[in-house]
């Protein structure tokens, strides 16, 4: 008898176990949308749940369309400004390049003083006396790094319009908040005992400072950078756009980005005093993170910062961009059960 129940038990064991494995191999191409969305909906419902508190419940659903068109909008027009920029960039160089009227104007003494300027200098030189004939000379060089940043470029383009993608999900779980976070609050439960609960919401409060800390101030520094760009004229604007955007979310300094704009901008323009402008913004913008981030990290979050920090770095390198909300959320709960651990009064015997 004992022997048909073990048997009963592994059977019903290797069901659940198979079940678990098949269902995890048909979402599998969705995990990472998932993901986002989960994260998005968290990060943004409390501004959500405040326009249905003011709109009130009977129109929640059209509260809820609206609020979806707007956000997608605001989020597509600038990812199809960038790309349409950068791709208009590319595509005006090219042709001149053909016709052999590109132009491109000779560097400055100062260019010797930068880190490796002699080669920079050269280089630079040699382009601006015949970029056609410098092209073709280091034509093997210019394809190999070209097809890496447009790749590169391409791939960051995909993963905008996933993430547009990933804010309808995460839209839809908004929508069902209530299930949800019952749902997650019963599974902690289940895990962790009586503290799932406050495991929950602190992963909820780390979610939204990181969300705020890094995500906001580098969508803010991405689009105070475009604009200061397309003012003054600068070509490839998209693409400085998007390495400003990659540089503030791995938290890069941005001021490495900037800094070529800036050369560049002195090289290409004759008004001075324009030039010594967009270098105090840029650079001000580039800064902008040292001020902003403290500050919307830390709000409301009982996690130390240097934590947030180190989890958002360590995540990005061992993930990707998803690691920026993995690696805060393990390192901070890791950090309470820390806590827990060396408060306890249980001591060795």
């Amino acid at each position: 008898m004992k022997s048909t129940t073990n048997i009963t038990s592994f059977i019903r064991l290797a069901v659940v176990v198979g079940l678990i494995l098949w269902a995890s191999f048909i979402v599998k191409p969705f995990i990472g949308a998932l993901a986002w969305g989960i994260i998005l909906a968290v990060a943004i419902y409390p501004f959500y749940e405040k326009l249905i508190t003011k709109a009130g419940a009977k129109k929640k659903k059209l509260v809820t369309i609206i609020f979806t068109l707007v956000t997608v909008t605001l989020l597509a027009v600038p990812t199809y400004s960038i790309f349409s920029s950068v791709l208009e960039s590319t595509t005006a160089t090219i042709q001149q390049l053909k016709e052999g009227t590109l132009q491109i104007a000779a560097p400055t003494d100062n260019v010797k003083d930068w880190p490796m300027g002699d080669k920079i200098y050269s280089n630079w030189e040699n382009a601006s006396k015949d970029v056609k004939e410098y092209a073709l000379t280091n034509k093997e060089f210019i394809l190999k790094k070209g097809k890496g940043v447009f790749g590169s470029f391409l791939g960051l383009m995909g993963a905008l319009v996933g993430f547009i993608f990933s804010l309808i999900i995460a839209i839809v779980f908004m929508y069902n908040a209530d299930g949800g976070h019952n749902t997650s609050v019963k599974f902690a439960n289940k895990l962790l005992g009586k503290e799932g609960e406050d495991v929950v919401i602190m992963s909820r409060n780390t979610i939204r400072s990181v969300v705020k800390g890094i995500l906001l101030v580098a969508i803010i520094q991405t689009i105070l950078s475009f604009i200061g760009f397309k003012l003054i004229g600068i070509p490839a604007a998209g693409l400085f756009t998007m390495l400003v955007l990659v540089a503030a979310i791995v938290q890069l300094p941005v001021t490495l980005v900037v800094i070529p704009a800036i050369a560049l901008v002195f090289s290409i323009t004759d008004n001075t005093t324009h030039a010594i402008i967009f270098t105090v913004y840029i650079l001000a913008v580039s800064l902008l993170d040292n001020f902003l981030k403290p500050i919307l990290l830390s709000k409301g979050l009982q996690t130390p910062t240097i934590i947030i920090f180190l989890g958002a770095i360590g995540g990005v390198i061992l993930h990707g961009i998803i690691g920026l909300f993995v690696g805060t959320v393990v390192l901070a709960l890791a950090h309470r059960f820390y806590l827990r651990w060396v408060n306890s009064k249980e001591e060795v015997q």
